[in-house]
């Protein structure tokens, strides 16, 4: 029997990447969209998911369940990207922000819990952000929102073992999606004090999207991951400097790692 994946936002970007390439591996892959009647060409099933509405996420994996009997992976994809000074953000943006990337997932975590007790198996993959292992300047809520799934994760892997369930990260870099269309942008704001070193920072973040990875490499290393026997806490994909950036971290006094992301951001 294939195993059954569940993918949160698998309509587009790292999402459908990743279903496709499962899909073509032989496993049983449902996405989730919020409108998902207008992806008809999807190569797998999609069904109707909005990670900040309970119900609907009750409803997507009673779904799977009924249809399958099972759900072996859940893949906590959905995520919402936020730039802007957090002076400037406003408190409305911050919280649903959270609501999609923090709140969103652990709902569906809790939504697909008691099935995978009673299999007595599961697999919990939480697609990050290397931006959660570092506050990164007019990205801060973002970064905030995924390093909290991050050490979520971390916390939730104990306290699920017992039922052979494994939980982990993994934490992209730059991507080539449309991820940047979907971000909310504080406005760049002409009497802001914060207007030209947030512009550029702008400029420069979406050139990096746009000169970010294929999406295949994440849908790659999911399906590694999957068919690990012993998944680790962390995966980093990306870029060499992005992940390399984390270790530079660690080790760095924490004033000559904060002048490096300056000189990075031309701040």
């Amino acid at each position: 029997m294939s195993k059954v994946v569940l993918i949160t936002g698998g309509s587009s970007g790292i999402g459908k990447s990743i279903g496709e390439f499962l899909s073509e591996k032989g496993f049983t892959v449902f996405g989730t969209s919020r409108n998902p009647e207008n992806y008809t060409d999807s190569k797998f099933e999609l069904v109707q998911l909005d990670v900040s509405k309970l119900e609907t996420i009750h409803h997507a994996v009673q779904t799977v369940i009924q249809k399958t009997g099972r759900l072996d992976v859940l893949i906590n994809n959905a995520g919402a990207g936020i730039t802007g000074p957090v002076e400037e953000i406003p408190m409305e943006e911050i919280k649903r922000n959270f609501e999609t990337n923090f709140f969103g997932p652990i709902n569906v975590i809790k939504s697909v819990l008691p099935q995978m007790r009673k299999q007595h198996s599961g697999l919990i993959i939480n697609i990050t952000s290397i931006a959660g292992y570092m506050g990164l300047p007019y990205r801060g809520i973002y970064s905030t929102s995924k390093g909290a799934l991050e050490l979520l994760t971390e916390a939730m892997r104990m306290e699920v073992k017992d039922f052979n369930i494994q939980m982990t990260n993994v934490a992209p870099g730059d991507f080539a999606t449309n991820i940047a269309a979907g971000r909310y942008h504080a406005p760049v704001l002409d009497e802001s004090p914060y207007k030209m070193p947030y512009g550029n920072t702008l400029k420069l973040m979406d050139e990096h999207v746009d000169a970010g990875k294929d999406p295949l490499l994440m849908a790659k290393a999911i399906h590694q991951i999957i068919t690990t026997d012993k998944p680790k806490v962390h995966y980093k994909i990306g870029e060499f400097m992005q992940k390399f950036s984390i270790v530079l971290k660690r080790i760095l006094p924490d004033k000559v790692y904060e002048k490096m992301l300056q000189n990075h951001y031309r701040l």
